[in-house]
């Protein structure tokens, strides 16, 4: 019997996002840099409390462009911290800021977004062959050599454990449970 992954809770958007974009392959630059933004909000929360806030987010932070999130100043910061539609924590709300910046610092190097996260699988998905939660681990040496390099160039949460479940979100890292019927459709690249 196939069995959707065991973190999967009966919220019917929480069943759409698993079903339909986690695990995903994801190369578009600009969807990778706001899902890699978005999972830096998660810190500290469940995945769920962004999830349900996703179209808020992309509504306050310019659909993600970084050009114009880049331009963003203190009052644009005063603005959303008084948005309740996002996660109103001064740190996470400069730190897209910040990032915007780091991606377009990045760009200027002539470095594509894409390109440079997916080199850290080796260009392809890995596809791991996970029987239950208990064999998921919160962080790998790919998530800790990728935090470690964003944090380099300016990327603020991005930790090991926020990359890897950045990783595993856009397709990076197949953590589908074998047993779930998204496992298989989640193995190209």
């Amino acid at each position: 019997m196939e069995l959707r992954c065991a973190w999967v809770t009966k919220d019917a958007e929480y069943i759409e996002y698993h079903d339909k974009q986690w695990g995903r392959p994801v190369r578009d630059p600009i969807e990778l840099f706001a899902k890699l933004c978005l999972d830096g909000q998660q810190a500290g929360l469940s995945w769920i409390t962004i999830l349900k806030r996703t179209d808020s987010y992309y509504r306050a932070y310019a659909d993600f462009d970084p050009v114009r999130i880049a331009q963003f100043d203190e009052q644009d910061v005063a603005r959303l911290m008084q948005d309740k539609g996002i996660i109103r924590n001064r740190l996470k709300v400069q730190s897209i800021i910040k990032n915007a910046r780091a991606y377009l610092a990045l760009q200027e190097q002539g470095i594509d977004f894409s390109d440079y996260l997916w080199a850290f699988v080796g260009g392809a998905p890995m596809v791991n062959q996970r029987q239950g939660n208990g064999d998921i681990p919160a962080t790998s040496p790919e998530s800790d050599a990728m935090a470690k390099a964003l944090k380099k160039l300016g990327f603020t949460f991005v930790g090991s454990t926020i990359c890897y479940a950045f990783m595993q979100a856009v397709g990076m890292v197949n953590d589908h449970l074998v047993t779930c019927p998204c496992h298989a459709g989640c193995q190209q690249g």
